[in-house]
């Protein structure tokens, strides 16, 4: 509970700033910056480090590309029948497509299932939803950004996003014992990132944008909070027979709000800022309903 205090009080801090008028409108992209090149290496190099993969896991590794490969379908499929720009066409993949399985996603597994699924959401988080931004998230941004690169450049990007190195870094890395000081450091370093991250959506968050992107917003709220982990949960535990624990805290995750840095990578490329602000703020807040009734649903799986 107080971590989810904590991304609150981040959030409505950030909005405070910019109503004060406390920091530079630039202040966004010098948080993301931080946030790209330190907070998510520094997380990648500790967690990814310390997981085990067991079989019986592999649901909660493969819901996130499932999910983000749901996403793209569905959103391109609305974005050309709605004619939306690829920019938000783009952030809607992103948002929608990715959640946030970590920040949000691990206190609420700890609040509603215990301290013995968070292993699950570390999965479900680091093979799934970190491996799926570092790389098709990359390419999906690339490709809906203005100027649309081309496929080297997208490789490019994917070879040189920070996370990304930290990621090869740790699975190198498995074998060798880090010592206690370093672990402490990058535990400290990877703190920085819901609180930076918050600051900045909220920064970002204005109110009157919601007026402009409230079908867009509805789209992709709906889709990330209420139709995706529906159809997840269709495939794995109808079609495949997932049932019990690991199922259903699996299926929890995928019910998460968008992905904060998602959110910033879709930004970062210029993808329908507003949306992608909003579609944070307002699907964190609203998480907070959604995620008790996804409990209570999956209590039967």
């Amino acid at each position: 509970m107080n971590n989810l205090i904590l991304l609150v009080a981040c959030l409505l801090i950030g909005m405070a700033l910019r109503a004060a008028r406390r920091m530079p409108e630039s202040a966004p992209a010098a948080l993301n910056s931080f946030i790209i090149h330190i907070s998510l290496p520094a997380l990648a190099l500790l967690y990814i480090h310390e997981v085990r993969l067991d079989a019986s896991l592999a649901y909660a590794a493969a819901m996130a590309w499932v999910l983000f490969g749901l996403s793209l379908a569905f959103f391109w499929a609305v974005g050309r029948a709605l004619g939306l720009s690829r920019a938000t066409t783009g952030a809607l993949m992103l948002t929608g497509g990715l959640g946030n399985t970590s920040f949000i996603g691990l206190p609420m597994i700890e609040t509603f299932y215990g301290k013995e699924g968070l292993a699950i959401g570390i999965v479900a988080d680091q093979a799934g939803s970190f491996l799926v931004l570092s790389t098709l998230g990359i390419v999906v941004a690339g490709l809906y950004s203005s100027g649309a690169p081309a496929w080297r450049d997208i490789l490019k990007k994917i070879v040189l996003f920070p996370p990304f190195i930290a990621l090869l870094a740790a699975l190198l890395l498995i074998p060798v014992d880090f010592p206690p000081w370093l672990s402490v450091v990058l535990q400290r370093l990877g703190d920085t990132l819901a609180p930076l991250a918050l600051v900045s959506v909220g920064f970002q968050l204005r109110f009157g944008h919601l007026r402009g992107n409230g079908r867009n917003l509805a789209l992709g709220l709906g889709f990330k909070l209420l139709l995706a982990p529906l159809l997840i949960a269709l495939l794995f535990a109808g079609l495949f027979g997932a049932k019990g624990y690991i199922a259903q805290v699996t299926l929890f995750e995928a019910a998460m709000p968008p992905m904060i840095t998602g959110a910033i990578v879709a930004a970062e490329h210029e993808l329908d800022p507003p949306l992608v602000a909003a579609m944070v703020g307002v699907g964190i807040l609203l998480s907070f309903l959604t995620l008790s009734g996804w409990w209570w649903m999956l209590r039967g799986i």
